[in-house]
Order: C-alpha cells, then sequence, then structure tokens
C-alpha cells in the first residue's frame, strides 16, 4: 500500500547501537504522542489476547551527521512541522522533567540534536529529508 503520509526518523550516525534503536523508540513514541492518526487498532491474537496497536505505516530511518540534523530539523520548521528531537544531553538524564530541562537549556540552533522525527505528507517529508540516505 502507497500512503499519502510519510514518516522519517533522523539519527547520527556515529552513535552506538543501543543508542539508535533507544532515540528511533522515543523519537517514534513522540510523533504516536503527537499525532494519534498514525497508530492503528489493537492487535488480537487467535485464542483472543489483546495487543497495544502498532504505528499504520512504515518508519524510514536515515543516518546523518551533526550538520546534517541541523538541516534537517531547519528544514522542518520552515515548513511548520511539529516534531520530536532528541538530544545528547537526554543520554544523561532519568526522567522526563530532566529531559524538557535538558532541552529548555539550549537555543534552538544550539541543541546538540542526535535525532528527531518528522510525520507529514510524502512530497513534504521527502523534501525535508533530500540528500539523507537510510541508516545502515
Amino acid at each position: 500500500m502507497i500512503y499519502d503520509t510519510k514518516i522519517a526518523v533522523v539519527i547520527r550516525a556515529d552513535l552506538q547501537a543501543w543508542q539508535k534503536v533507544n532515540v528511533a523508540c522515543f523519537l517514534c513514541g513522540g510523533l504516536a504522542g503527537a499525532y494519534p492518526g498514525i497508530v492503528g487498532e489493537a492487535y488480537q491474537d487467535a485464542d483472543g489476547r489483546a495487543y497495544a496497536p502498532l504505528i499504520r505505516q512504515p518508519v524510514l530511518v536515515y543516518g546523518a551527521d551533526g550538520a546534517a540534523l541541523k538541516r534537517t530539523r531547519e528544514r522542518a520548521l520552515s515548513r511548520g512541522l511539529t516534531f520530536p528531537i532528541y538530544t545528547e544531553e537526554l543520554f544523561a538524564t532519568t526522567n522526563d522533567a530532566d529531559n524538557r530541562a535538558a532541552v529548555g537549556r539550549a537555543a534552538g540552533d544550539a541543541l546538540n540534536l542526535v535525532g528527531l522525527a518528522v510525520f507529514a505528507e510524502r512530497k513534504i517529508v521527502d523534501k525535508v529529508t533530500g540528500g539523507l540516505k537510510l541508516l545502515s
């Protein structure tokens, strides 16, 4: 199925493997919170056991360096998108309040981004992520 929308996660490529996975999970959770419509319906197995719903469409994960992350952030902002971010400082925090405080200490253009995620019409996401390669 081809979707009219696209989900893209952009992660700094030089992170450790566990950090990449952790950041991707946090960012997808942020998108699900901001855009509840991207979450499908709950699952149920043949025994009648219920399972939580998933995001309803594929998520493309791109790798980037710090400069490309900043450029991607600027492109997303210029298109009026609301999107989650993850900064390097969040690896040292242990709760949501401290996470928000850490982000709040830096001006937007000074954020030490390690990841962000966007959800929008396909063409918009393609422009925001233009030039990035899928994370390997």
